[in-house]
């Protein structure tokens, strides 16, 4: 857990009688504990090497014995093991809301994602020019659904989703997109945008890492790539070419064309 509960009333009224030091190695017990979301080792030793106090292993056992209770398993804390559970149920509950509201967004976008779907699905190997767009795709949420032109600040987002990380995918659209507009600002309402589409994304893969969210963005900027239209190779009864930025990429309709390969038959 990198975030708990801490009540300070209850906790200044059960620990006003400790020295600085045992009320030291106490807070530093509850964060071991939290990261952890385990018990404390068995032996205090192993404790006070844990929280950085080996020079104060008597206020380390002082205060084991105080407010935690000593089992097969080690040093057990009953309010730290509610708050864990509290914490796993939530992550619980919140995956399947996830998983609920993807399959519904599926059912419903079924009879309009046939077409195009095949352009998608291409398979890259070592001898074709193509790019498939790693696995999950998508369904994006549009604008006719819910209000995306904000979504939740990192660190906000649902329960076992990893935040999203702006800057690294900023450097995948410049890596593999070089040709397309730069970045040159990225505000609130931009970021807000990307959030979004990370977590459509994030929510269809199970437990996802940083690192496979990047893979998936790596992948996708090179499917755009392979688009005339998108990167101004083409151009329209004006004689002018378009040329896509990030921020028109990641606009709920515009990302859900690209996912349904509707600009790379142009």
């Amino acid at each position: 857990m990198n975030y708990y509960p801490f009540h300070v009333g209850d906790y200044a009224a059960h620990t006003v009688h400790l020295e600085p030091m045992e009320d030291l190695a106490y807070r530093r017990m509850l964060d071991a504990y939290y990261l952890r979301e385990s018990p404390l080792p068995a032996d205090p030793k192993e404790v006070a090497r844990l929280i950085r106090m080996r020079q104060n292993q008597t206020e380390v056992e002082a205060v084991l014995c105080e407010f935690f209770d000593q089992t097969e398993d080690g040093w057990c804390h009953s309010r730290c093991d509610q708050e864990i559970d509290k914490m796993r149920d939530k992550q619980t509950k919140a995956r399947a809301s996830a998983a609920a509201s993807v399959n519904a967004r599926k059912a419903k976008a079924q009879p309009t994602h046939n077409e195009g779907t095949a352009d998608v699905e291409r398979t890259l190997n070592d001898r074709s020019t193509d790019v498939e767009l790693p696995t999950p795709t998508p369904t994006p949420i549009t604008n006719n659904q819910v209000n995306t032109y904000i979504c939740p600040p990192d660190g906000e987002l649902a329960d076992g989703l990893p935040d999203c990380d702006h800057k690294k995918v900023i450097e995948l659209y410049h890596q593999h997109l070089p040709t397309l507009r730069k970045v040159e600002v990225w505000n609130a309402a931009r970021q807000g945008y990307l959030r979004q589409r990370w977590r459509e994304v994030a929510a269809e893969m199970e437990h996802p890492s940083s690192a496979e969210m990047l893979n998936w963005w790596a992948g996708f900027f090179q499917h755009i790539n392979k688009s005339k239209f998108l990167t101004g190779k083409v151009s329209g009864k004006d004689g002018r070419s378009f040329i896509a930025d990030l921020e028109w990429i990641i606009k709920p309709s515009n990302f859900a064309k690209i996912i349904e390969g509707k600009y790379h038959g142009v």
